[in-house]
């Protein structure tokens, strides 16, 4: 008997949607939320996921932010939320935590990355 099992990370869209004039850029777009994970999965059936992690990305700019994390399970759950510059924190530029964002697959990549670990286009 053998077993197929693997370990990967996935990205989620979640249903969320809100307007906003852009604090980065000063256009008007709409925040929309993200999840990032890791999974097992067995016989191509994803069963635990773990390192569940939250982002915003801006429609007008393409700004990536930190979501926090309360807030991130209030969304993935349905509920109501409004979001505020107290609950985000963008990740561009050089800095502790930056990413990079694939233009192909949407994957959020380490700042040290030049190629996406997903798509393998170039970042």
């Amino acid at each position: 008997m053998f077993f197929i099992f693997a370990i990967s990370n996935g990205e989620k869209q979640l249903d969320f949607n809100q307007t906003m004039i852009c604090s980065h850029c000063g256009q008007f777009g709409r925040f929309n939320a993200y999840m990032t994970y890791m999974y097992f999965s067995l016989f191509f059936i994803p069963l635990i996921f773990w390192n569940r992690k939250y982002y915003i990305k801006s429609t007008c700019c393409n700004t990536v932010y930190s979501l926090n994390p309360d807030i991130g399970k209030k969304i993935r759950r349905g509920e109501e939320v409004s979001l505020s510059e107290n609950d985000m924190e963008p990740l561009f530029g050089s800095g502790q935590g930056a990413k990079k964002h694939c233009a192909a697959c949407g994957y959020l990549a380490e700042a040290d990355f030049d190629y996406c670990p997903k798509c393998g286009s170039r970042l």
